[in-house]
C-alpha cells in the first residue's frame, strides 16, 4: 500500500451554526474603494424594487442570483479522538449557500432593471 493511502485525511463534520450567510459580489471599483486607506461610509436604503447600497453619489441595487452549484462554508476545528486523547484537526461544514447577492449600478434617477424570466430565479421564490 502506498503511504498516501494510509493517511485518513482531515475529518469533515456537518455542523451548521444556524447563521444565514449571504455571499455579496462586489464590483471592482467598490472593492478598490473599500480596500483603500480611507474607505467610504456605505448606507443601505430601501426602494420599491430592491435594497440600495449608497456611497455619496454612487449607488448599487442589490439583486439575488441563484446558482446551481452550492458553496459550502468550512470552519477549522479541533476534536479529541476517544482512542488517542489527542486533539485532531478537523473541518466543520457550517453553512451551504445556494445564492449570491450582486450589486447592479444604478444610474442617477433610474432604478436598476429587475431580472425576470430565469427559471431558477422563479423556482427559488417558491422555496
Amino acid at each position: 500500500m502506498m503511504s498516501s493511502q494510509k493517511d485518513a485525511g482531515i475529518p469533515l463534520n456537518h455542523a451548521p451554526n444556524g447563521i444565514g450567510y449571504k455571499l455579496l459580489e462586489l464590483p471592482p471599483e467598490l472593492l478598490t474603494l473599500l480596500e483603500s486607506d480611507t474607505p467610504p461610509v456605505l448606507t443601505l436604503e430601501s426602494s420599491t424594487d430592491s435594497a440600495i447600497l449608497r456611497n455619496g453619489a454612487q449607488s448599487w441595487a442589490l439583486r439575488q442570483k441563484n446558482t446551481s452549484n452550492a458553496l459550502i462554508l468550512l470552519e477549522p476545528s479541533e476534536e479529541t479522538s476517544p482512542s488517542s486523547q489527542m486533539p485532531e484537526s478537523t473541518l466543520k461544514a457550517i453553512a451551504t449557500i445556494h445564492d449570491t447577492i450582486e450589486l447592479v449600478v444604478e444610474s442617477k434617477g433610474t432604478a436598476a432593471p429587475v431580472a425576470k424570466g430565469k427559471w431558477h430565479e422563479r423556482f427559488a421564490r417558491g422555496r
